[in-house]
């Protein structure tokens, strides 16, 4: 299916304002496809967001496996340059009861909407042809972080997607800076528990050893 573009055009609509419209609709259920259709040309990085935005949540175990999988769809079509956002059927036609969606959006856009009032095209430099990809690359090794079962790892990765996806967004290049930021970050906290987690595993071993 054609789907929205990463052009600027189609901004005049809060990401906020969007999801509240969504939320608001009759139907029981709520599709892949109808985001993509909500948001338009701006459909990557909003998509990006809106499935970063519930690992911030308390979520079983695994949850943040699934939700990688359509990040994982979307950040390499960032940075071979499509145009138009591409997702397979079984993915665009999968839902979710608009209820539940509701009740994970609810703790967010309050805050995003004060976030949104502060933001706007800023720094155009960190966008365009090499800056749109070089973020698609960032989410999606982020996106690979949360492919794994990592307990209490998935907070710094989806906290940075959100901010990449926001920031490509609404073209704000103060926001993807931060989100740099805390993409560097979650590397940092990673490597020190991967070191953790080893050097626990060796005690381990000399103590059975022992």
């Amino acid at each position: 299916m054609v789907q929205g573009s990463i052009e600027t055009g189609g901004q005049d609509q809060a990401v906020s304002a969007i999801l509240r419209g969504l939320l608001d609709e009759p139907a029981e259920r709520l599709t892949i496809g109808n985001l993509v259709d909500a948001f338009g040309p701006r459909a990557f990085g909003a998509l990006m967001f809106v499935f970063s935005i519930p690992n911030l949540l308390p979520l079983p175990p695994g949850s943040s496996t699934f939700l990688s999988i359509p990040l994982l769809i979307i950040a390499p079509q960032l940075i071979i340059g499509t145009k138009t956002l591409w997702l397979p059927k079984a993915l665009d036609n999968r839902s979710i009861k608009r209820a539940a969606f509701a009740k994970a959006m609810n703790k967010s856009l309050p805050r995003l909407e004060r976030v949104e009032r502060l933001l706007g095209p800023r720094l155009d430099f960190v966008f365009g042809l090499v800056g749109d990809r070089v973020i698609g690359l960032v989410v999606l090794a982020l996106s690979l972080v949360l492919v794994l079962p990592i307990p209490l790892g998935n907070m710094l990765p989806a906290i940075a997607i959100a901010a990449l996806s926001l920031g490509l967004t609404q073209r704000d290049g103060v926001v993807v800076l931060v989100g740099y930021g805390i993409a560097a970050a979650s590397v940092v906290v990673l490597i020190l528990s991967a070191h953790a987690v080893v050097a626990a595993f060796g005690q381990l071993l000399r103590l059975i050893g022992a």
